[in-house]
């Protein structure tokens, strides 16, 4: 696999058959070819190749949420953004929380996150 397009769906076995670097690569190429500015390349690279490894390894709370989203009416690049959003607020907070949660407590809350999303609070800016 030598081309990403947020749009289309990678075949699976193509995009787990690279590793994550190259996996990256590909979204960053992407995205400069493209000419889309973004603020931080690599962590936007990044949490786009985290959203498509859980799509590829058949999570559910992020293929049912980008589904979801696309019928809602964003883009597949759009409800990508949308779920990385979240992923990254509830990790962030799991990171700072003061709290000794286990895991599998930070991850039920980070599924049930994905999982409630809507186009609606994507698109409506917060206060």
């Amino acid at each position: 696999m030598t081309f990403y397009d947020p749009a289309v769906i990678p075949d699976p076995k193509d995009w787990l058959g690279l590793d994550d670097h190259d996996r990256m690569r590909v979204v960053r190429t992407y995205h400069q070819s493209a000419r889309i500015n973004v603020r931080n390349i690599k962590a936007h690279s990044a949490l786009h190749t985290i959203i498509e490894n859980q799509v590829a390894t058949g999570f559910g709370p992020t293929k049912r949420a980008l589904l979801r989203l696309q019928t809602q009416g964003l883009s597949r690049h759009e409800a990508i953004h949308a779920v990385g959003s979240v992923l990254a607020t509830q990790s962030r907070q799991a990171m700072t929380s003061a709290s000794n949660e286990e895991n599998g407590i930070v991850q039920a809350r980070i599924n049930a996150a994905i999982e409630s999303i809507t186009a609606k609070d994507w698109m409506t800016p917060s206060v």
